[in-house]
């Protein structure tokens, strides 16, 4: 059970979950090659290769444990985001309180599919998450939600 179903509040449900995108993985795949490149040109390169392959290791679980903890999901009443395990953000903004959600994609992002969102909440809160998976589905599946309880008012 996760952060989401953790604080659903009474009749609420999830509607959309999101998760980060696996481009998050890609400084720990290029630390990875270029220590293989330090390790091809022998011998007195392998301390390099060596300290390189550590820091593709230390790299690709701090990704890991960053992928496999955030969530991102939209309930019938709120828009709710956890990045984190032990350094947490948060996100909590009832559907009613978002007065825009905004999306930035580079060109690799639109390629590969990810990019950044930010929840504009009243009172001026603006808070990004980045990398994330569909992030125009994701937006999407918010507008709709915030119609239709502007609907069912």
């Amino acid at each position: 059970m996760g952060y989401i179903e953790k604080n659903l509040m009474d009749g609420e449900s999830i509607l959309y979950n999101g998760k980060l995108h696996r481009v998050v993985f890609l400084w720990p795949i290029i630390w990875f090659i270029i220590a293989l490149m330090f390790f091809c040109g022998g011998t007195d390169t392998a301390v390099a290769g060596g300290l390189l392959t550590l820091i593709a290791i230390l790299t690709g679980i701090a990704s890991f444990i960053n992928y496999t903890t955030s969530e991102f999901g939209i309930t019938n009443k709120r828009v709710i985001a956890k990045v984190g395990l032990v350094r947490r953000k948060s996100l909590e903004v009832l559907l009613n309180k978002i007065e825009g959600i905004q999306v930035n994609q580079s060109v690799l992002g639109r390629i590969l599919g990810f990019g950044s969102i930010t929840v504009s909440g009243t009172g001026g809160t603006k808070d990004p998450f980045h990398k994330i998976s569909a992030p125009l589905e994701f937006r999407k599946r918010a507008q709709e939600q915030i119609v239709v309880m502007q609907e069912s008012k």
